[in-house]
């Protein structure tokens, strides 16, 4: 008969000591969680990002009152935040005249937006640079400028503009900068910001006077001619 091996009754006792330590470890842990403690914590998740929302929103708020323009708005349990303020001189391009100010910005981009709906606008360095130097050159009788050049002054770097305006002084194209690129993209119908775009008078491949039922983009095309030049002419003085 095989004999028995003698039982360690130390080693016995840290068996069950351990398993004692290891089932309470696990009940302090969490390790065995009910469903309603799951529930309770992710209420008290959304209970937590709730007021993180509720305070952004004050914050805000709280911002518009000392820079008019930052608008904080809060729809369907989102926070949407919509800032819009002037943006800092040194942030803006040193050769940006003549520099719309706030109310020419307005119109400026306005007739841009229409531009694009009319299908009379080009977007981008490369299509305004393709379309000025196919245009005639100033210093040709009885020319006329093939369109009006928006510049957006926030870019950098700004060797990407560099030469566009001496550009259109060649060409005699008149041309206005605005602060934001990324205001100039939305008006331009684009979501990227834009450097650059050029408002022309007909859209390309459309007969002289003919009409595609949008509203009439000649008057809206003098108005922006006339403050652009304006423009030009009084930072020249």
């Amino acid at each position: 008969m095989a004999k028995e091996k003698p039982t360690n009754p130390e080693k016995e006792a840290k068996k069950l000591a351990k398993a004692e330590k290891k089932a309470k470890r696990a009940e302090t842990d969490g390790v065995h969680k009910s469903k309603s403690d799951k529930k309770d914590k992710k209420e008290k998740k959304v209970a937590a990002a709730a007021s993180d929302a509720e305070v952004t929103t004050k914050l805000l708020n709280g911002l518009e009152d000392t820079r008019p323009g930052s608008v904080a708005i809060r729809e369907d349990g989102d926070l949407l935040v919509k800032v819009k303020s002037a943006p800092l001189l040194g942030a803006l391009v040193p050769f940006a005249n003549p520099l719309a100010d706030e109310k020419v910005g307005k119109k400026v981009l306005k007739s841009v937006k229409k531009a694009a709906k009319n299908k009379t606008l080009k977007r981008g360095v490369k299509e305004v640079v393709k379309s000025l130097r196919k245009s005639t050159p100033a210093s040709t009788s009885g020319h006329e400028a093939p369109g009006i050049v928006v510049l957006a002054a926030d870019i950098s770097p700004m060797d990407v503009i560099s030469h566009l305006p001496v550009l259109c002084e060649d060409h005699g194209v008149p041309y206005i900068f605005v602060t934001s690129r990324a205001e100039l993209g939305a008006a331009s119908s684009t979501k990227r910001p834009t450097s650059v775009v050029m408002v022309g008078k007909d859209a390309p491949g459309k007969k002289k006077g003919e009409k595609d039922g949008e509203d009439d983009f000649e008057e809206v095309y003098k108005d922006l001619m006339k403050v652009v030049v304006k423009a030009g002419r009084d930072v020249r003085i």
